[in-house]
């Protein structure tokens, strides 16, 4: 894995766009992660008491009883912490000074919380005309369910993921990662910059991004709206297998390991049959198209997991790949991060790191050829920019004392 070092002298394409972000959680950490990976000076605006969320989830092991919080390191790199009581009216006013300066707001409370901080859209744009803010919730900002929590958990069970989702004879399974919320942190970042792009080239004022987690998630789910409507038929949970080609699946090997082989063009499927050594399948009635393949998927399955069981992994990986067929491994993490593509293109980083000496984590995701995105900062402590901010935002330093004196504001 590349060991590489932060450079705070790193400026990406987004520097010099201010983002205030106000959120909590997983959703809204991975939006403002996007900006800030690509240089946009993105301020963590917490509660002292305690801060953002992903601070205390923490994973524990051997070296280290106590926890280390991984997700807030990875989710809150190249980020700064303002701790700033926003209960407390000189906070208040701190926070409309800041607003001022920036490009961005995002908040993830619940629709009219912001309106009762005192912080409704008129006010932040009679602040700052050319303001993008970003309101982040599960259901969105209109709508029945508009005041209901709205955790990326609930998302998934609604959305038809978690329905068709698992083992045929299995209840609906959720996914065990926060997958709605990084869907709609994706979503948010392409978002925020079209809005800027607004601002910035057309001339165009500020304005309120209503991003909701279920709109983002039920915008992958494929054309299911459309299929259920020709067909009259809800997605089956197939496990690994798939509604729409044949054949798909992950095979047991010889040991304990699997691999995954996804034939999903006539083409590959032939190329397969015929590397397995059974080219009259190809001709087979059962197995002649895709529709034939699919009524018959069992069958099919049986004699290309025959050949592979036959065969260890590494031995499956060399065969299939001499030949152009379309197999992978099923990795666990402990894999991936050490497979020879995912080393030598950089894919993972290990970064230094002050409580574990270094921590691995994603590399700077897309890849920009002319304006690359960086690494400038490691994720903050708990206020360790809170002077740095509010100087940025005009306060001198006496004003600075004197509001962490009075416990608005922590450093």
């Amino acid at each position: 894995m590349h060991s590489v070092a932060f450079d705070p002298r790193h400026a990406g394409p987004l520097r010099g766009v201010r983002v205030l972000d106000l959120t909590r959680l997983v959703a809204g950490n991975m939006l403002s992660l996007q900006l800030a990976d690509f240089g946009a000076d993105v301020i963590k605006v917490e509660d002292p008491d305690g801060g953002d969320t992903l601070r205390h989830w923490r994973e524990h092991g051997p070296a280290h009883p106590e926890g280390v919080e991984v997700w807030w390191k990875v989710y809150a790199r190249n980020k700064k912490s303002l701790a700033i009581d926003l209960r407390q009216e000189d906070g208040k006013a701190v926070l409309r000074q800041l607003v001022a300066t920036a490009e961005v707001l995002m908040e993830s409370h619940r629709p009219g919380t912001l309106e009762k901080m005192g912080f409704g859209l008129e006010v932040l744009h009679a602040i700052n005309p050319l303001l993008v803010v970003v309101r982040l919730t599960g259901w969105g900002q209109t709508g029945p369910y508009r005041n209901q929590p709205g955790f990326g958990s609930l998302v998934e069970a609604m959305s038809g993921f978690a329905a068709k989702n698992g083992a045929p004879d299995s209840p609906p399974m959720l996914p065990n990662m926060a997958l709605a919320d990084m869907v709609a942190g994706l979503y948010g970042a392409f978002a925020v910059t079209a809005a800027l792009r607004e601002v910035e080239t057309h001339g165009g004022q500020g304005q309120m991004i209503d991003l909701s987690l279920i709109e983002p998630l039920l915008s992958i789910m494929g054309p299911d709206a459309a299929a259920h409507h020709v067909s009259g038929k809800v997605p089956a949970r197939t496990g690994n297998r798939t509604s729409i080609s044949a054949p798909r699946n992950i095979y047991p090997t010889k040991g304990s390991d699997w691999v995954a082989l996804s034939a999903s063009t006539q083409g590959m499927t032939e190329r397969l049959l015929r590397a397995i050594g059974r080219a009259d399948l190809i001709s087979d009635p059962r197995f002649r198209t895709n529709a034939d393949r699919l009524a018959n998927v069992e069958a099919l399955d049986a004699i290309i997991g025959a050949f592979i069981a036959a065969r260890t992994l590494d031995e499956n990986l060399a065969f299939f790949r001499e030949r152009e067929v379309t197999v992978g491994p099923v990795y666990d993490i402990s894999q991936i991060v050490t497979d020879p593509h995912v080393v030598d293109r950089g894919i993972m980083v290990e970064v230094p790191d002050a409580d574990t000496g270094s921590l691995p984590m994603h590399a700077i995701i897309p890849r920009l050829s002319g304006t690359p995105g960086g690494l400038a900062r490691a994720a903050p402590r708990l206020g360790e920019h809170s002077r740095e901010v509010l100087r940025s935002a005009g306060l001198g330093e006496a004003a600075i004392e004197e509001l962490i004196a009075r416990k608005v504001i922590a450093s």
